[in-house]
């Protein structure tokens, strides 16, 4: 039996604080801003408060951190779909590889957008 490496179980944890995260926010961001405010059941912010809201270092960081765990767990589950689903396994390296250049691309554009403006 093989020990799994230290890589691996740090793989493992942010995979399971991407779901967290992804499971108490994204719903929560959605029934705000996809039901509740364009229906009018709630009063949406003025967009002038909303800006301000999202030009807040506090809330910019909290959105990346959202985008780049979200985007780990995603990685990290895609990942073993390919080797374990689909029996991917002997391209195991080309897999890994390309799954988390994706996260690393997708966690610079979520930065972009967030701090670049």
């Amino acid at each position: 039996m093989t020990r799994p490496s230290r890589a691996e179980a740090a793989a493992w944890l942010l995979f399971s604080a991407g779901g967290m995260v992804s499971a108490l926010l994204v719903p929560v961001l959605l029934l705000l801003f996809g039901v509740l405010f364009p229906l009018g059941v709630l009063a949406p912010p003025a967009h002038a408060e909303f800006a301000a809201l999202l030009r807040h270092p506090l809330v910019q960081i909290v959105l990346l951190g959202l985008c780049v765990l979200a985007l780990l767990h995603w990685a990290h589950r895609f990942r073993y779909t390919l080797f374990d689903g689909l029996q991917l396994s002997r391209l195991r390296a080309p897999i890994t590889a390309l799954c988390y250049v994706g996260v690393i691309a997708g966690s610079v554009w979520a930065g972009y957008v967030l701090f670049g403006r």
